[in-house]
């Protein structure tokens, strides 16, 4: 079906073209709200008739006509129905449904997966500062950030999986006198205690370990202790380094990788900072008052100028931000995607602003943002807030601990990033259809077994599937799945367009939805009396386990065989 849509959507285009010579309408097919009225709906008359000045009725007919005269329309269409004010609704040919089950069997794990190309996209997310566990939050972002990338791979994109974190600023010095006080064997609640320090029984380990003289290695940086109390230097920079081996050892449960780790101290050290700021001053985008530069962002649709370098010589936090940014596109990074808390909505504007004055050729509306609300996290019917680790939060490692990482990750994408979600321990913990990542892979499962049976009691060959006739699939339930299966390449790439991972989780559900309907309908081994039958029903079975294996595997998640 993949094969019989593009040549339809090429059919259409030459129709358009036809119809109206050099309309700028784009060929697209749209899917009927109500199953009954086709398989795809066309729009175009609608788009067409104000500049030809004519009926939608008329221009679709003048469609309906040019389409009849394409080869491609002769091969796929069925029929082709003019609906409402100018709809065209157009049935596909059996036929056409019936070939995605060999397009996925020839191309198994690549099915739905474009090209190389040579397009380059960095992905910045989780991005914590080495200060504790990374939280519910970042296992969000984790999840999404993870999701995002695949979808851009899956579309032929070289992808950069980029952490960026601060190592030297304010709250790094708290974690350094927080240890310290551990060391000087005060804890929470003592006299002495600084007011600000972390809580979370995780300072203690850091303290114990430096005085241990133990060395730590994390992705990026490694550090050996010097026991030495009064080594303030050495305990920063070594509670720098367990956290962040703290944050990889999180990571590779959840099974999330980088590619790079980029530092917001070396954008001083290195001198991006100030040349940002003197570029922006030479461009004429700022000014100073009260001591303070300030930069013009309300000429960017900001709605008040804000403060770059403070009074007293220090910068504010968005500078670095903008100057990272620049360093981004430097590096070839045209396209660049920022998955980050809500809480840095009111950055948005002005690190655009500051990409635009600086007169870099940075195209507006870059980087895009992906923002994400914080997770709920629910048990036994109440909230649950804080880990004995982590002192004030649940983490990742939680949420992982009492459910799986396959539960997490599908859990976390399931819902758009800006909406609201309760994770549900005990929901994920079921073993019915009320859990979703469980419905899924019991389809998965299912269909695993479907096949085994198939081998193991028919003496059946799965390598044969690709020759099997899938014209005897005709019974209703089977055409529904046949074009759900079809829909994958299309959501796939839409899914990467609009940065939606949800779409995923969404679509997962549907297909195993749609094929737990499919084993209730129609006998699949028991009960077949045609041995072709049987062989053209496995084959749509082992497509649809295909899918679900590729799809489960952009988000994360595993798909058993046997549960």
């Amino acid at each position: 079906m993949i094969q019989a849509k593009q040549e339809l959507l090429l059919a259409l285009a030459a129709a358009t073209a036809e119809v109206s010579p050099g309309s700028a309408v784009r060929a697209a097919f749209e899917l009927p709200k109500q199953a009954a009225h086709g398989d795809f709906a066309i729009t175009s008359a609608m788009q067409l008739a104000k500049p030809l000045k004519k009926n939608p009725r008329e221009v679709a007919q003048a469609l309906v006509d040019a389409l009849g005269r394409q080869p491609a329309v002769a091969r796929w269409v069925e029929s082709l129905e003019i609906a409402g004010p100018g709809f065209i609704n157009l049935r596909l040919k059996a036929a056409a449904k019936q070939a995605v089950v060999g397009e996925v069997l020839s191309a198994a794990d690549t099915f739905g997966r474009q090209p190389a190309q040579d397009q380059r996209v960095v992905v910045e997310f989780v991005s914590a500062n080495p200060t504790g566990p990374l939280h519910v939050g970042h296992a969000r972002q984790g999840a999404l950030g993870d999701a995002i990338c695949n979808l851009f791979e899956s579309q032929g994109w070289t992808v950069n999986r980029e952490f960026y974190y601060n190592d030297a600023g304010v709250q790094i010095g708290t974690l350094a006198a927080s240890t310290h006080a551990r060391i000087k064997g005060l804890k929470p609640g003592d006299t002495g205690w600084p007011e600000s320090a972390y809580n979370g029984d995780y300072i203690a380990d850091i303290a114990a370990d430096f005085m241990a003289k133990k060395t730590v290695k994390a992705d990026d940086r490694e550090f050996t202790a010097s026991g030495n109390a009064d080594d303030l230097d050495g305990i920063r920079q070594f509670a720098v380094a367990y956290l962040r081996h703290e944050q990889d050892l999180d990571l590779q449960a959840f099974a999330v990788r980088f590619d790079h780790y980029f530092l917001e101290s070396s954008l001083y050290t290195t001198g991006a900072v100030e040349s940002t700021v003197a570029g922006l001053v030479a461009a004429g985008k700022t000014f100073e008052q009260d001591g303070a530069l300030w930069l013009r962002t309300t000429d960017y649709g900001d709605d008040k100028d804000r403060v770059m370098r403070k009074s007293d010589g220090t910068y504010t936090y968005f500078v670095p931000d903008v100057a990272y940014h620049l360093n981004k596109f430097a590096r070839g990074y045209t396209k660049a995607i920022n998955l980050q808390g809500t809480d840095h909505h009111g950055t948005i504007a002005r690190v655009r602003a500051g990409l635009q004055a600086s007169n870099a050729g940075v195209p507006q509306g870059y980087p895009d943002y992906v923002l994400n609300t914080m997770v709920r996290v629910v048990r036994d019917g109440a909230e649950v807030k804080i880990s004995k680790r982590a002192g004030s939060y649940i983490t990742l490692r939680d949420l992982i601990d009492w459910t799986s990482k396959d539960a997490v990750r599908f859990f976390l994408i399931s819902r758009k990033a800006d909406t609201e979600f309760t994770f549900d321990i005990d929901l994920a913990l079921k073993t019915n259809d009320e859990n979703p990542v469980f419905y899924v892979q019991y389809a998965h499962a299912r269909l695993s077994k479907v096949l085994r049976d198939w081998v193991a009691d028919h003496g059946g060959d799965l390598a044969s599937l690709k020759d099997a006739n899938t014209a005897l699939l005709a019974a209703p339930s089977e055409a529904s799945l046949l074009l759900k299966l079809a829909e994958y390449p299309d959501m796939l790439a839409n899914a990467a367009t609009t940065l939606a991972p949800h779409d995923v989780a969404f679509y997962l559900r549907e297909v195993a939805s749609t094929f737990h309907s499919y084993y209730a309908a129609e006998r699949i081994l028991k009960g077949v009396d045609d041995p072709e039958l049987v062989r053209a029903r496995i084959a749509l079975v082992a497509a649809t386990r295909q899918v679900l294996r590729n799809a489960l595997a952009l988000i994360g998640v595993s798909a058993p065989d046997s549960m």
